[in-house]
């Protein structure tokens, strides 16, 4: 089994996973985001992930981290094989995981564990079913509302998309009564905002319980898992922005700007029993750690890595390119998302059409300061 260096584990703490949690992984932080696409932060972290494949690959690369088993994969079929073996031997619910979603979720399905994970994933996968002609009023509604707005200001910024979204979201998931309850969604903000912290933040717990009364009038009957939908929608709202500023259309639209950009640029999970690879065995409680900006953007296994591809979705994918994650834990909500996410982009280019980033696209991408021209349709875009 190889084992990075002192100097390799420093670079890879220092210039891929600190970035990745200083952005914010529960909630983005703007000032933060603006930084990092300045620094192009993701760009130095892939090139510090193909050294690491090049230098100790294709097996994990353990980490000399005191105290913890920590494991790097590298390599695409071992990425597949982790996440087709989960929840056992491999747990989604790693214990920085637990600390961080607790904050607003506790009962989530993302850090349950045996039979109250199983029973519920069995009631999410049937809550998140897509209801496509709600979807497709709502939407409609929604971004007709946003394209006014957009034709008298000439633009299309991330504060007003974000403002419509969320009141598609509040719509979709809890009524149409929730549509203006802004108050519910700042609520759920600051605790996510806590929850970036983890374990070194103290829980709101006065806070949580009046973000679940709210919730409680909306959703009676799956209130605990709501909280994880909400937070799942924060993300298809980034990624269908995103998709917008590339000229994405339709589902591929939405899969090619969670690809380039992944919205969980880091996916864990940990052992629950000594699991063998390449020949060596690892321990109980090792924490496996997924990079998904390098597996989704490495220019030396995929020629399409910094251009916009729909194409690849009509056939079989890389194991590691995994925009909903992947095997047992795939995202229950994947449907829902694409279905709204490629609905609001149809919705609003059938009015306004809007310039598409040049290629090569950048590794990092500000969504909070995208600013993207809008002209009718029919009108040229210069």
């Amino acid at each position: 089994m190889a084992i990075s260096s002192r100097l390799d584990t420093t670079r890879v703490l220092a210039k891929v996973l600190l970035p990745t949690l200083a952005k914010g992984v529960i909630v983005r932080r703007p000032g933060v985001m603006a930084f990092s696409e300045k620094l192009q932060s993701d760009a130095t972290a892939i090139d510090t992930m193909r050294h690491l494949r090049d230098r100790y690959g294709p097996e994990p690369v353990r980490l000399r981290i005191t105290g913890r088993s920590v494991a790097v994969l590298v390599d695409p079929a071992d990425v597949g094989r982790l996440l087709a073996e989960s929840p056992e031997p491999f747990a989604p619910a790693t214990k920085e995981k637990k600390a961080a979603l607790k904050h607003f979720q506790p009962h989530g399905v993302l850090i349950s564990e045996g039979a109250a994970r199983q029973e519920r994933r069995e009631l999410n996968e049937r809550a998140l079913r897509p209801d496509h002609e709600r979807i497709g009023a709502v939407v409609r509604d929604e971004a007709d509302l946003l394209t006014r707005h957009v034709m008298s200001t000439g633009e299309l910024t991330w504060d007003s998309f974000d403002q419509a979204w969320w009141r598609i979201v509040r719509r979709i998931v809890l009524g149409d009564r929730a549509r203006d309850d802004d108050q519910l969604t700042d609520d759920l903000k600051a605790l996510r905002q806590n929850a970036n912290w983890a374990f070194l933040h103290p829980r709101q717990e006065g806070l949580r319980e009046r973000f679940q009364r709210r919730l409680d009038e909306y959703h009676p009957e799956l209130p605990d898992q709501v909280p994880h939908w909400l937070f799942a929608f924060d993300a298809a709202g980034i990624v269908t922005m995103r998709a917008l500023a590339i000229g994405g259309r339709g589902t591929h639209g939405i899969l090619e700007s969670a690809r380039l950009w992944p919205t969980t640029p880091v996916i864990l999970r940990e052992s629950t029993e000594p699991t063998r690879w390449h020949g060596t065995w690892l321990p109980k409680n090792t924490e496996f750690v997924v990079f998904t900006p390098f597996f989704h953007r490495d220019p030396d296994r995929l020629p399409y890595a910094d251009r916009y591809a729909p194409e690849i979705w009509d056939k079989p994918l890389d194991p590691a390119i995994v925009p909903f994650s992947g095997g047992p834990g795939v995202c229950p909500g994947r449907d829902l998302v694409l279905a709204t996410g490629s609905a609001m982009i149809d919705a609003l280019s059938e009015h306004l059409t809007f310039p598409a980033l040049g290629e090569p696209l950048p590794r990092t991408l500000n969504h909070f300061g995208l600013r993207m021209p809008a002209k009718p349709v029919g009108t040229r875009v210069p």
